[in-house]
């Protein structure tokens, strides 16, 4: 049988992304330093949420996500008709393309940066421009004179896989000049909680422009990548499209009642990013001491590292000792000189500092 395709569709080539099923190895005692979740795991609480929630399996999850939002809202100070919840945030990213770019809108993407951006643009039909930089605040007059109009710009914030930080002051700038264009900005702060002393998040801006949205993610922050959360922040309009157009039940119960119980401990954060602090310094430097290995300075909990030795190569190697490390070279604007480490807990950091200096 024939099937006939949109040729975004037909053309469509998914994202790879890190963990453990990236490799095809399931082993549990492999240490997954290719996946930038939170060091500490997610807070125990969680576990204690979850195992309560069971017996509410049978019943259908609230479609409105209600009370999670409730519950954001009091975490972010926005108004829960400001915020939208979705099944991890790439869910929402898909949802925000379809609904806001479309064939022949100009799109403005840095590189390197996350991948799916440029691939739910591409199934939008958009039209993308890119700027290939490895600091996005050494060449911020170039990306500012890039904004198009009656378009979308897509900045990560901190950048994954850079690590890199913009400071508030740019990223207004950027909101601004790009407002003048009549152009949305979707800024994606899914690393920035786990950023050590700073506050450079534009949330607080969020009723100053209505071109802004902000994307977020407890996978990152709280360790909850296994049961998929993330929530939008925007302007009622916005958000009350992407409300509108998300499949029905898009949340398990599972999901909201365990986000719930991790927001309602969010001092959990501040023991995360005093771990960061230390161990990314730690492994930074460490790695500086090895002739094979450099690191590219980072604001948050991964690093990226460039390597004498190619990534597949490398990857393989380590992961025959079982430690997993993210293959970078499948990043737009990278090559196979980078691999990306998550910081994790100081006995497996120095497995992994122990392994690198083995490698030759």
């Amino acid at each position: 049988m024939k099937f006939r395709l949109e040729k975004s569709i037909a053309s469509h080539s998914p994202v790879k992304h890190g963990g453990l099923y990236s490799a095809k190895n399931t082993d549990p005692l492999v240490l997954d330093f290719s996946s930038n979740t939170s060091p500490l795991g997610f807070p125990p609480i969680v576990k204690k949420a979850i195992k309560k929630e069971t017996r509410s399996l049978g019943i259908y999850p609230d479609p409105d996500s209600e009370k999670l939002r409730s519950h954001l809202e009091w975490y972010t100070k926005i108004p829960k008709d400001q915020i939208v919840v979705g099944n991890g945030a790439t869910e929402i990213i898909y949802n925000f393309c379809r609904a806001f770019l479309g064939k022949k809108t100009q799109v403005l993407i840095p590189s390197p940066t996350f991948g799916e951006y440029e691939v739910a643009c591409k199934l939008a039909g958009c039209k993308i421009s890119f700027l290939k930089t490895m600091n996005l605040n050494d060449s911020f007059d170039d990306f500012i004179k890039m904004i198009p109009k009656n378009g979308c710009v897509f900045l990560c914030n901190p950048n994954n896989p850079t690590g890199v930080i913009i400071p508030k002051s740019k990223m207004l700038a950027i909101i601004k000049n790009a407002k003048k264009k009549n152009t949305l900005v979707f800024v994606d702060e899914c690393f920035i909680e786990l950023v050590p002393r700073s506050n450079e998040s534009v949330v607080k801006v969020l009723n100053k422009f209505d071109n802004l949205f902000v994307l977020r993610s407890l996978t990152k922050s709280f360790g909850l990548a296994g049961i998929r959360i993330g929530y939008g922040l925007g302007s009622k309009k916005l958000i009350s499209v992407l409300n509108k157009i998300k499949i029905p039940w898009n949340v398990s119960g599972l999901a909201q009642k365990a986000a719930s119980a991790a927001l309602c401990h969010s001092f959990y954060l501040d023991k995360t990013r005093n771990l960061i602090k230390k161990e990314s310094k730690y492994l930074s430097d460490s790695i500086a001491k090895m002739p094979n290995f450099s690191c590219h300075a980072s604001a948050t909990n991964f690093i990226l590292i460039k390597s004498k030795i190619k990534s597949k190569t490398l990857q393989k190697k380590l992961l025959a000792k079982k430690i997993l490390v993210r293959d970078c070279s499948n990043f737009r604007g990278l090559n196979d000189q980078y691999i990306r480490i998550a910081v994790k807990t100081h006995k497996e950091n120095v497995k992994l500092i122990k392994v690198l200096e083995s490698i030759k």
